[in-house]
């Protein structure tokens, strides 16, 4: 199974986190733990996701699976719980008694409530007992509701964020980069984005690499090619080219197997 091209989202269910935190943590997801979804769950037995640079908590309420990263293979026991940042191609490897609580931020994020850059983390597994409470984790591992997970993973998130915040220039000025080139609908290259909000070339490049350790030119390539391949297998009557900064269907395709090794066929 790849991310994307297969709707993995069949398999979890989702929360929005509440407004303060709406800027930092795009959702809180759990799986679907129904023994009537096994047979769904088993087709999705080998999750490949492509790179986001979304720091990711996998807090583990079932059995162990494996994780390969940067062409190593790594088991998750199940009493592991662990942080990544998917800078790279990473693919999960499960059972279908799998149940994954998540928290997934947006870039960024885990800086601006917990302190944590995540240009630290490149081609990382992370133990969250290094940086979560442990009477937390024991907390969300009790069986109760994925509702009552959410809103104990958001307090302690939210009193952290209120103790640590600081109008951070660096973050904010990256927010308002990806804001811009979402706005000009991903037609802007990374100079025009920079002269757009008064600042040099050098200074963009400077600001992405420290928040999010990627180049602005590398990160815009990556959302442009997500966000549109997203709306490609969702709506493949109704793509645009254009209306993500691809000259036509052609130009598109590259992109796509040079984000995924995979041609558009296979999504069909």
């Amino acid at each position: 199974m790849v991310e994307i091209f297969q709707n993995i989202r069949r398999i979890y269910v989702f929360s929005k986190p509440c407004g303060e935190l709406a800027d930092y943590i795009e959702f809180f997801s759990e799986s679907i733990t129904d023994t009537s979804t096994y047979d769904l769950k088993a087709e999705f037995s080998s999750v490949k996701m492509f790179p986001s640079w979304t720091p990711t908590f996998y807090i583990n309420l079932g059995t162990p699976y494996y994780i390969d990263l940067k062409n190593t293979r790594y088991k998750i026991g199940s009493d592991d719980d662990i942080l990544i940042l998917r800078n790279e191609d990473v693919t999960r490897h499960k059972l279908p008694a799998d149940n994954i609580f998540t928290v997934k931020f947006y870039p960024g994020g885990l800086e601006a409530i917990l302190g944590l850059n995540q240009a630290g983390l490149i081609n990382q597994i992370i133990n969250l007992s290094h940086i979560l409470p442990a009477e937390l984790l024991v907390k969300i591992k009790q069986p109760v509701s994925f509702e009552e997970r959410v809103e104990l993973m958001q307090s302690f998130l939210l009193t952290a964020y209120f103790k640590n915040h600081q109008q951070d220039h660096y973050l904010r000025m990256v927010n308002d980069c990806i804001g811009e080139y979402h706005a000009t609908a991903m037609q802007l290259n990374t100079s025009a984005v920079a002269e757009r909000l008064f600042i040099t070339s050098k200074t963009i490049n400077r600001y992405f690499n420290r928040v999010i350790g990627i180049s602005p030119k590398s990160y815009f390539s990556i959302l442009r090619a997500r966000t549109a391949l997203t709306a490609f297998v969702n709506h493949k009557d109704e793509f645009v080219p254009l209306d993500y900064g691809y000259y036509d269907l052609s130009h598109f395709h590259k992109d796509v197997i040079k984000f995924t090794g995979q041609k558009l066929m296979r999504s069909k």
